[in-house]
């Protein structure tokens, strides 16, 4: 049978999502926990691989194995074996041609930036930060030229694996609540790196430091070197990812989960 299953994880605990040798990431953390329930290997495959440091409010993966279980044993009792840092939020039996990255239409991430004088204390690790006022406005003006299908070659890690930069953005939102800035992105697929390297930039552009017109020449010269550093992984936060309503997953297959306890 094949298993989809719903996790959040605290990503700052962890290497990454992807297995590794040294075992110190979400999915290594996460088969072990399912191998002990259903008392076999188990390989999981996700949504979206996410770097170390970055979170997940809804991360979808699905596995096959031959154990029968009820599907509480695969939410509690994988559970009951896992560090307080990952959560298994639901599980549901899918058809075999369902799978976690491929059949997903899209994926949602949110950027949680820290705006205020002093350097988090309570939320180290769970936010991003900075200290120079941000004009809000001029960001939010200046994201507004990423929305559709471009090549994103100026935003793309240079380790990225996938085969084109071509990438399609539903809608990217900035908005201001109190000291903390979100950045929310919904888009087909994302690239390595993307949305950290879109914050940046624009936090350049709301720090005054560039116009707001810069990002479009960004997205024109697809040039990497020429944008702003890659911002820090940790507010960046996987939180939504829609699947056609043919499977029986939670919500008609439209799974986001924003960090809202992080808001003021």
């Amino acid at each position: 049978m094949r298993v989809a299953i719903g996790i959040e994880y605290a990503g700052n605990a962890f290497e990454g999502w992807q297995t590794q040798r040294h075992g110190r990431t979400v999915q290594d953390t996460l088969e072990i926990a399912l191998r002990k329930i259903a008392l076999e290997p188990v390989q999981l495959v996700c949504a979206g691989r996410t770097d170390t440091g970055v979170h997940a409010t809804t991360q979808v993966a699905h596995f096959d194995t031959s154990a029968r279980r009820p599907l509480e044993a695969w939410v509690r009792g994988v559970n009951s074996h896992l560090p307080a840092s990952i959560g298994v939020l639901w599980a549901v039996e899918v058809d075999d041609d369902f799978h976690a990255r491929f059949s997903a239409e899209s994926r949602r991430y949110r950027y949680v930036l820290l705006n205020r004088r002093v350097r988090p204390a309570l939320l180290g690790g769970r936010v991003g930060w900075t200290h120079g006022d941000l004009d809000v406005v001029a960001m939010r003006e200046a994201a507004s030229c990423l929305i559709g299908e471009h090549d994103f070659t100026s935003f793309r890690a240079a380790e990225c694996q996938a085969r084109s930069p071509v990438r399609l953005i539903h809608s990217v939102e900035v908005e201001r609540r109190g000291d903390v800035v979100c950045f929310d992105f919904h888009a087909n697929a994302f690239l390595h790196h993307m949305i950290r390297n879109l914050v940046g930039s624009l936090v350049y552009v709301g720090m005054g430091r560039k116009p707001v017109g810069w990002m479009s020449e960004l997205l024109a010269a697809r040039n990497r070197t020429i944008a702003a550093p890659t911002f820090a992984p940790d507010g960046l936060y996987l939180c939504g990812v829609e699947y056609p309503p043919r499977w029986p997953l939670p919500g008609g297959g439209r799974i986001i989960a924003a960090p809202q306890l992080l808001l003021p």
